[in-house]
């Protein structure tokens, strides 16, 4: 009985694998409906699990659908997953360089989530593209482009797929057996030789203490070496927005804008480099990013990628219809800002879904973000903010008031966005 696995985790038992297995493949096909699904998630968020729960949990998942194969033609297959920030754009300029340097990488990317943006999301601003592809499409695409960045298939992972939707509605996102086994059952569906993570932490991460986010990334590695797969995680700062710019289409031409060499925040850049170093390691290949950076290679190879998942990377991008700065209420430094608030800033506005069916106002969003140490005098941008709607921008604007800190004294900037890497 479903209601007797749900009391039995409400009661903190650890669960067998018949009783997780029993779970998740009724969740599959049906038999367990969403609101004892939903009851079976806010009862391990609040009585957590055991790693072999978890560990099991993870295995019901990918179990529940189909595993990639691949031919052993072409390069080393890897894939990177960042757990989720403001302004994280760091796959769309990522993959293309790395796929550049010889390796294959098929992305099994997510939509938004809580307050953080989604890669798929992203990629939709851009006319044509389809992130909904067969595993045939994705395995054809990552084989003669060398990356491809696709949604769930209905073949992978189906049971992640069905409880990916309900957490973000049911305020359990932040659950570390559920963020782990939803991460790792993907991943290891796609069945990658290696795999690099961006475990965040800070203000605009689902485990916003260093210590939670060593947890979370300590688990995804075991999990995957368990596995027999080469894992490494980084733990990293997301405290404050990633590069120039958050929201849909503004972070799309950002990373055009990067991938041409206009533009190159250093933040972002530095992560993208440091996850980049870590694949290519992995894979015994030479690092050459900055070379195929360079020579525009890889935006090259990102156009690529966007005409064979039918994209027009050179049509015009969603735009919004207004702009408008945001001003810092006084005078002093950016002390602190409550990333989450920012994401929430951007799904008030549009950019986001309050619920799963919402549809998006791609144009949406913010860029110029002040970071924190900058300077700042009464009266100048905290942010320049894109909107359509003057009543969704009213609320957003008193959201991102109340993100930013301000102080009288002198705070450091942040310099390393790497805080520590987990093997």
């Amino acid at each position: 009985m479903p209601s007797q696995v749900i009391q039995n985790k409400r009661d903190g038992k650890e669960l067998t694998e018949e009783e997780i297995r029993y779970f998740i493949e009724g969740f599959t096909n049906g038999t367990v409906p969403d609101y004892q699904m939903a009851a079976f998630a806010m009862a391990t968020c609040f009585k957590g699990m055991t790693f072999d729960e978890t560990m099991l949990l993870t295995r019901a998942i990918v179990e529940s659908g189909k595993t990639m194969k691949w031919s052993n033609k072409g390069g080393y297959l890897c894939d990177k997953h960042s757990t989720g920030g403001q302004g994280d754009k760091t796959s769309l300029i990522l993959a293309p360089l790395v796929a550049c340097c010889g390796l294959r990488i098929p992305m099994i990317s997510g939509r938004g989530l809580g307050p953080t943006g989604g890669t798929l999301d992203k990629l939709e601003a851009i006319k044509g593209f389809k992130v909904g592809l067969t595993l045939q499409e994705v395995t054809k695409i990552t084989d003669s482009v060398g990356l491809v960045i696709a949604a769930q298939t209905a073949e992978i992972a189906p049971a992640d797929k069905k409880l990916y939707a309900l957490r973000d509605v049911t305020a359990t996102v932040s659950c570390l057996p559920l963020i782990v086994s939803s991460i790792m059952s993907k991943k290891l569906a796609e069945n990658v030789d290696g795999l690099v993570l961006d475990v965040k932490w800070g203000s605009g991460a689902f485990m916003r203490s260093k210590e939670d986010s060593l947890e979370l990334g300590k688990a995804m590695v075991e999990v995957g070496k368990r596995y027999g797969k080469q894992v490494v995680a980084l733990q990293t700062n997301m405290n404050q927005p990633l590069g120039d710019t958050i929201g849909n289409s503004l972070e799309i031409q950002e990373c055009y804008d990067i991938l041409a060499g206009k533009t190159r925040p250093t933040d972002l850049m530095d992560l993208v480099m440091a996850l980049g170093a870590e694949m290519l390691a992995m894979a015994g290949k030479p690092n050459d990013m900055e070379k195929h950076l360079k020579s525009g290679a890889g935006l090259k190879k990102f156009q690529e990628m966007i005409r064979a998942q039918g994209g027009d990377p050179l049509a015009p991008l969603p735009k919004a219809t207004f702009k408008k700065a945001i001003l810092s209420p006084k005078a002093g430094y950016v002390s602190e800002i409550e990333c989450g608030e920012l994401g929430y800033a951007v799904i008030a506005l549009g950019g986001g879904r309050k619920v799963a069916t919402d549809v998006l106002d791609y144009g949406v969003g913010f860029e110029q973000p002040k970071k924190i140490g900058d300077k700042v005098t009464k009266g100048q941008p905290l942010i320049i903010m894109h909107y359509s709607d003057p009543h969704k921008a009213a609320e957003a604007e008193k959201m991102v008031i109340k993100a930013y800190k301000i102080s009288d004294k002198v705070t450091p900037k942040i310099k390393d966005i790497v805080t520590r890497r987990i093997v």
